[in-house]
């Protein structure tokens, strides 16, 4: 399954120039006046030119407009009544907030599952299943998700670590061999943090796979293996475009494929739960 155009769009916003987040932003929020629109007529309302809207149609990897709008056509009409998307969030209709907020998240979810390439994922599995350590790499708001990575391999008796210290997980990737893994997560996939460690990573021979939004970021390319991941946070927060849900919905997917793997994984997590029982009591 291709990603939709408002997935595309929303993984792309940090990569666009002013006058491209002008069509984007307008894009994501109409997409039904889309359809009906001319290029002319999307070009005035965001108050750029004409060969600017074909241009940004080129970036997302749209033919052209006419492309364009087809596009989002097919996945309008490939949602029902019920499930509409909206981007209207208010204290004031909470029924109707959760329900678009359900059908957002839900749609994250399904796009970043259909994205995952059956032979690549095999691929990842295996060399994470015989990994001697994996590090987990991650800055900012994707620290969350590598930590919980890390606590989820070392419960199914894979050693893993993940810090939120920048400086030790490049100091940690300088000691890492070829039997070693990193899976860098990041929004935009141009972290230069990130991208540290995933070269100091590929000098050692480590195995390197990155989970971003977008599979022409610099950390994609670099990496041995790369999963996509969908966010439509764009459509809530105007300053806020990755979703912890997808990322963590792609560690969830890994945890539990490597799990059914390990024969040992089960006495494994019998294990770690039984010693932190008392913190439960």
């Amino acid at each position: 399954m291709e990603k939709s155009v408002i997935n595309q769009i929303c993984a792309s916003m940090d990569t666009f120039f002013e006058t491209e987040k002008k069509i984007g932003n307008f894009i994501i929020h109409h997409p039904k006046e889309i359809v009906d629109m001319t290029v002319g007529e999307l070009a005035k309302e965001c108050q750029v030119s004409e060969a600017s809207v074909s241009r940004f149609c080129k970036k997302i990897d749209m033919k052209g407009f006419h492309h364009l709008k087809i596009s989002i056509a097919k996945e309008m009409v490939s949602q029902s009544e019920d499930d509409e998307l909206s981007n209207h969030i208010s204290v004031d209709d909470l029924e109707q907030s959760l329900k678009n907020i359900l059908a957002n998240k839900v749609a994250e979810l399904t796009q970043t599952v259909s994205m995952m390439n059956s032979e690549n994922l095999q691929d990842i599995l295996k060399r994470i299943n015989n990994a001697h350590n994996v590090l987990f790499a991650a800055v900012g708001n994707t620290v969350p998700v590598a930590m919980d990575g890390a606590y989820k391999l070392n419960q199914i008796g894979i050693s893993a670590v993940s810090t939120p210290v920048w400086e030790t997980q490049l100091a940690y990737s300088y000691n890492l061999s070829p039997d070693d893994v990193v899976i860098a997560i990041s929004n935009s996939g141009e972290s230069t943090g990130v991208i540290n460690i995933l070269e100091a990573a590929k000098q050692k021979k480590a195995t390197t796979i990155s989970i971003t939004n977008s599979e022409k970021s610099t950390i994609a390319k670099i990496s041995d293996y790369h999963i996509t991941t969908a966010t439509r946070e764009k459509l809530f927060l105007d300053e806020y475009r990755f979703s912890r849900v997808s990322a963590t919905m792609v560690i969830e997917v890994l945890y539990l494929f490597l799990t059914s793997m390990r024969k040992e994984a089960y006495d494994s997590i019998i294990q770690h739960e039984s010693s932190i029982a008392f913190t439960k009591e």
